[in-house]
């Protein structure tokens, strides 16, 4: 990856995120061209990283080895048709970080078949500490493979899907996964306010008690379910909580919630890719 020029269309949150992740692993910023229309945006973005900025996407893409796609979604399509011509005479490869955008629109704006790996990163990734799943097309080589998967390593951990249709399934879990857990955050912090906890302790017992948590269960061998049980005296105090979130329905509630996430997805996926 120290020798590939990487382009990114977009200088938005995620692709900063993706930037200063490759440099901190060593990456020249020499080699990295971002294309952004807003000027302070450009400015920031050089005087900040040392990267080289453009404001046209053909000149961004000119020599990439690897092109990012991370614009929004409803600008993509003008996009890719203004650079179909350059990256089928190229074939760099294409990383496409856009919600919603399934590789078989990707392609028809492309006009052609290019290498494109599809990624769907989590909002984590903008503190280096997301997951990302990826798909790539049958025509992404081995080696291509590896530089995607090196790229998106640089804000977390990473993950392949073999069946594009299982990034919905990502999308409903993890991509919107962080939500769930500050909406549980907030009710936590709320529970606690209303027993009288001072507003500022109850989030800091709450922040913590969540981040531990969730340290705990990344580094023990033992999945949630034994964690739980380890934490459950019975006729204790957690026992009863857990009595309460069983009885009112919580794990239903929550894979009720989780399908139609991932049913949205889909949706999305068809109005944003067309017919």
């Amino acid at each position: 990856m120290q020798q590939a020029t990487i382009a990114f269309i977009g200088g938005g949150n995620m692709a900063t995120s993706l930037i200063g992740g490759l440099i901190a692993d060593g990456l020249s910023p020499a080699r990295l061209v971002v294309s952004e229309p807003r000027a302070e945006r450009r400015a920031w973005l050089a005087e900040r990283f040392g990267v080289v900025v453009v404001e046209d996407n053909r000149r961004a893409v000119e020599g990439a080895d690897v092109v990012v796609l991370a614009v929004k979604p409803q600008v993509m399509q003008g996009v890719l048709e203004a650079l179909g011509p350059s990256l089928r005479a190229a074939r760099p490869l294409v990383i496409s970080i856009a919600a919603g955008l399934r590789t078989d629109a990707l392609l028809r704006w492309i006009g052609g078949s290019v290498p494109l790996v599809r990624c769907m990163p989590n909002t984590p990734a903008l503190v280096q500490s997301g997951v990302t799943a990826l798909y790539a097309m049958p025509e992404v080589a081995a080696a291509q493979r590896d530089l995607a998967e090196s790229i998106l390593r640089a804000v977390g951990i990473t993950l392949w899907v073999d069946d594009e249709r299982l990034l919905d399934a990502v999308t409903a879990l993890s991509g919107s996964g962080p939500a769930y857990c500050f909406l549980l955050m907030e009710a936590l912090q709320a529970a606690g306010e209303r027993l009288g906890l001072p507003a500022d302790q109850a989030r800091l017992l709450t922040l913590q008690t969540v981040f531990g948590a969730a340290k705990m269960a990344l580094e023990s061998a033992e999945g949630p379910e034994s964690l739980r049980v380890r934490v459950t005296s019975p006729g204790g105090t957690t026992e009863r909580a857990l009595a309460v979130f069983e009885a009112g329905g919580f794990r239903e509630l929550v894979a009720r919630a989780v399908a139609a996430a991932a049913e949205r997805s889909r949706e999305l996926a068809d109005e944003l890719g067309g017919p």
